[in-house]
């Protein structure tokens, strides 16, 4: 994969990345949003699976008391309709498992107000372990893996039929790890040469775990509390 330059300035890049920035913004809130700290292939088992899989990490992680839920959109299909990551993850706040307060809202999630409200970084799209998930800032010798799976645009919907000539950019809703088949993805850690979008920054090549591999990722997604 060629290596792209970064938008940022290094000493802008390193300030924005440093856990240490966020730390004073740590608190005692509950764990209500995280990013899968496993990976996995475009076949997900549909929402139904991936939302089992948020479950599991987060009762592993002492948070099951929340119905968990994960940020992916579906296309519309002749017997079903489309499905919006925005409308199934409930109204919010969310905060990650160090206490951050991610977003108070929907609308400060998606900017729907005022863009870039969020509080998404690398330093805070923490896994439900508080761990941080590598990104293009990485350390040495290990892949980057800020490739979000979500399967919509930038206020969280899912895109109409036709968007894509060739795919339907959320692996046929979730079910396939076909090389061919393709996922809108965003950039966890806001890093990118050409767009910096945590839930819309560009489609993958395909949808194998291999293929997520080759542009930047590892099959995971954000996970939120709907409740």
């Amino acid at each position: 994969m060629k290596i792209k330059a970064y938008l940022l300035s290094a000493a802008a890049v390193a300030t924005l990345l440093s856990p240490t920035v966020f730390a004073q913004q740590e608190t005692d809130a509950p764990m209500t949003f995280f990013v899968t700290g496993e990976s996995h292939s475009g076949d997900l088992g549909g929402l139904a699976g991936a939302d089992a899989i948020c479950q599991r990490l987060a009762t592993q992680a002492d948070a099951g008391e929340h119905e968990w839920r994960a940020y992916l959109s579906t296309h519309g299909t002749p017997t079903e309709p489309a499905v919006n990551a925005r409308d199934r993850i409930g109204s919010g706040p969310w905060s990650n498992a160090k206490g951050v307060l991610i977003a108070t809202s929907l609308a400060d999630l998606h900017g729907d107000i005022q863009r870039d409200s969020n509080l998404i970084y690398r330093a805070t799209a923490l896994t439900e372990k508080g761990e941080l998930v590598n990104g293009r800032v990485r350390p040495e010798g290990t892949n980057n893996e800020h490739d979000m799976l979500t399967g919509s645009d930038s206020h969280g919907r899912a895109f109409s039929s036709g968007v894509s000539r060739r795919h339907n950019l959320t692996c046929d809703n979730w079910t396939s790890h076909d090389p061919d088949a393709s996922a809108m993805i965003g950039h966890h850690d806001r890093l990118s040469s050409f767009n910096t979008s945590w839930n819309s920054s560009h489609a993958t090549d395909g949808c194998s775990l291999e293929s997520f591999n080759e542009t930047g990722g590892a099959g995971r997604f954000y996970c939120f509390a709907s409740d």
